[in-house]
């Protein structure tokens, strides 16, 4: 049966190489908000972050939809920092049918401090892809979104250490 695969985690944890990998396992599409915000607007969104995020997902939900109704599985590469975020997806696709699967990355204190350091030295060097630079203030912002999910809302739980 198609399924809709729904990638939850902190930023840094590794959800895009996580998704990657699973995309030839389950014979998916990836789609990731953060490939479209580089891809469009070169990560440099600033005040207009949160509502271009917004028309995204709305953008990505609907092919999301098409590319499954096609017998294809989809990942979606997003986070779903937010247990509203989880519901809301369970909410619109199972009311069209659509099996949603959810798989939780939980990476250890180090290996997370770890992949923010490689990422933000990628990004320094100019090999960081659709990444941007993580200071300070912008990891107390994005932390302060975070809710973890309870292991009732997720169907794989893959604990990552390195």
């Amino acid at each position: 049966m198609t399924k809709l695969i729904a990638i939850c985690g902190k930023i840094c944890c590794g959800k895009s190489y996580y998704s990657k990998h699973l995309k030839e396992r389950e014979n998916a599409v990836v789609l990731s908000c953060d490939e479209l915000t580089d891809i469009l607007f070169d990560n440099n969104l600033g005040d207009k972050h949160d509502e271009m995020s917004k028309r995204i997902w709305k953008y990505l939900l609907k092919k999301a939809e098409e590319i499954i109704r096609t017998n294809t599985n989809v990942i979606l590469d997003w986070g779903f920092w937010s247990k509203n975020d989880r519901s809301y997806i369970n909410d619109y696709f199972n009311s069209k049918g659509i099996v949603v699967e959810w798989h939780y990355i939980n990476i250890d204190d180090k290996s997370w401090q770890k992949n923010i350091n490689e990422r933000n030295q990628r990004v320094l060097s100019g090999n960081g892809g659709s990444d941007y630079y993580l200071d300070e203030g912008l990891m107390k912002k994005l932390l302060s979104k975070w809710e973890e999910p309870s292991k009732e809302e997720i169907n794989v739980w893959f604990d990552l250490e390195r």
